[in-house]
């Protein structure tokens, strides 16, 4: 088993600070949803936790999920009264349907490769009917993704 490192979420909210003390707009993807009517949100592979907060502070009912519990620890410390769950999201399973399901940012691109149908999949099934799911992507190569917008899609 891997050894945790309780920081690295810490490390990842520095960068996003930095970014928005950069006078950086981060909030693209919340606008996004909102502008779909969305009530309520899955955010998937939240991380610690940017963009569900920020749908909270819209009055959207928001879960956020992660597997990386140094992320939800970060996310929980950061934004205490939103509620994540730690859950692989190849096997996700939260017993509820949302308007939107998100995947924020390159969520799929830092997946395990292969496991991005069996993860569509799962989100899938957790949209209510008529719903939305959301994905972002990088096109400007700086990820290192191994396939084109037309793969993705």
């Amino acid at each position: 088993m891997a050894k945790l490192n309780p920081t690295a979420g810490d490390h990842y909210q520095q960068r996003i600070d930095s970014e928005a003390a950069k006078g950086r707009y981060l909030h693209a993807e919340a606008d996004l949803v909102c502008a779909l009517s969305a009530e309520s949100v899955l955010d998937a592979g939240c991380g610690t936790g940017r963009v569900a907060a920020e749908l909270v502070r819209r009055g959207r009912q928001v879960v956020g999920v992660d597997w990386d519990p140094e992320m939800l620890a970060t996310a929980q410390s950061q934004h205490p009264s939103g509620l994540f769950v730690q859950q692989d999201l190849t096997r996700l399973q939260l017993g509820q349907v949302f308007d939107v399901v998100l995947l924020a940012g390159n969520v799929l691109l830092f997946c395990q490769p292969g496991t991005q149908p069996a993860i569509v999949s799962r989100c899938a099934a957790h949209l209510r009917a008529g719903g939305y799911l959301v994905a972002g992507f990088s096109l400007d190569g700086s990820v290192g993704h191994p396939y084109d917008l037309t793969s993705y899609d």
